[in-house]
């Protein structure tokens, strides 16, 4: 048999299944669509719901806050539910946590939805 044919298959066959580890900073990142590995669970994010940071080099009263909703990938079983910048969220057994957004907004430019790239962290239950 010959092994070449499977071997060429395999980059097609997964690259609809792109899954992210946690890094050596213990967040895991996904952009949306992707799915991230969050020590436990699996997160994909799917939509951004609101994005009202602070453009960069810009005087604001208020941060601003980014909401988005992402799939909870919990064994047979799956969950949405809507993370805030900042704010654990309870998940199964613990926290999920959206740490970080990428890029920064700049003032006066519009973000691309496929330029988001999220960090997440999961704090297990005891």
């Amino acid at each position: 048999m010959n092994r070449a044919i499977p071997a060429l298959l395999a980059p097609i066959l997964l690259a609809g299944c792109v899954t992210y580890h946690v890094h050596g900073d213990g967040v895991a990142r996904a952009a949306l669509g992707e799915t991230a590995y969050v020590d436990g669970p699996k997160v994909t994010p799917l939509e951004v719901l609101e994005d009202s940071r602070c453009p960069a080099k810009v005087s604001c009263v208020w941060a601003g806050q980014v909401r988005l909703k992402v799939r909870v990938h919990l064994g047979a079983r799956d969950e949405d539910h809507e993370l805030t910048l900042g704010k654990p969220a309870p998940v199964a057994d613990g926290s999920l946590e959206l740490v970080e957004v990428a890029p920064a907004r700049v003032a006066g430019e519009r973000l691309d939805p496929q330029d988001y790239r999220f960090g997440f962290r999961f704090m297990g239950g005891i």
